[in-house]
């Protein structure tokens, strides 16, 4: 016991810089608060916070049913079909500029100014880039997909690079002392180590994509986004209550689904 008594006391004591930072993070809190605001909050703010809460309950069911171009259904699948194609082509269009960024593979310089053009990407939020592309291509799915493409480029090649960076290169350096090429070290050294995690990460942007892509759809990018707004303006919250129900079932399907593919492929 004196030996751990010792030890004990020889530890630093942190308590100053604990109460030091639990004050600050109290302050940081206090001030935070303050800037909400319940002035705006009237009652026709709760009137219109009942009335979703309503159409929840009480859906367009004819809506929900409809499996014409303006039917949930549809929408829901154009949603899934932008957020899909989009995370496909951002994750191979990512693949390139993360061996280019990774500082193992290239060197220092040319890894640097790749990294610092991702973030470039990554800073600009992803409703801009739907702004953007609706003023180049017209409102509709196609902005949508590129919206994706080039938001999942950002995010998957700073991913990809960890992953990358945490390479088995022994692997590497067997297969070139016995003289294999460029491609079979590619082929059998690189991909089986890459291969599971880049599906998993893959998979997680898909996650994220579906969601943005509801919201591009705001912005006229496709999508199940354009119809709820316009529910919502015209308070035809039946309607808002059928699109939610819709987009809460296709989420859920979609974790579900991505779960069991994570799961089997990194038991596989």
């Amino acid at each position: 016991m004196n030996a751990i008594e010792k030890q004990i006391q020889l530890e630093p004591n942190h308590r100053l810089v604990n109460i030091f930072t639990g004050m600050v993070i109290i302050v940081l809190l206090l001030w935070s608060i303050s800037a909400f605001s319940l002035d705006n909050l009237t009652a026709n703010g709760l009137t219109i916070a009942k009335n979703i809460l309503l159409g929840l309950v009480n859906p367009d069911w004819n809506l929900l049913i409809n499996f014409t171009t303006g039917g949930v259904p549809y929408l829901l699948v154009e949603t899934m079909a932008i957020a899909f194609l989009g995370t496909i082509v951002g994750a191979f269009l990512a693949i390139p500029l993360a061996f280019l960024s990774a500082s193992t593979i290239v060197p220092k310089p040319i890894a640097f100014i790749v990294r610092l053009l991702l973030i470039l990407v990554r800073t600009i939020p992803a409703i801009v880039y739907g702004l953007m592309f609706i003023r180049v291509t017209g409102p509709g799915p196609f902005a949508g997909v590129l919206t994706m493409s080039l938001t999942s480029i950002g995010m998957l090649s700073k991913l990809y690079v960890d992953v990358i960076e945490d390479l088995d290169t022994k692997v590497l350096e067997s297969m070139e002392s016995i003289g294999c090429t460029t491609v079979e070290k590619i082929r059998f050294g690189i991909f089986p180590q890459l291969s599971a995690m880049f599906l998993s990460i893959v998979i997680y942007r898909f996650d994220m994509n579906l969601r943005d892509a509801a919201v591009l759809g705001l912005v006229g990018a496709g999508g199940i986004g354009a119809p709820l707004i316009f529910a919502m303006n015209a308070y035809k919250w039946s309607e808002v209550g059928s699109i939610l129900i819709g987009l809460i079932v296709l989420i859920l399907m979609v974790e579900y689904i991505s779960n069991k593919i994570r799961t089997k492929h990194v038991r596989g």
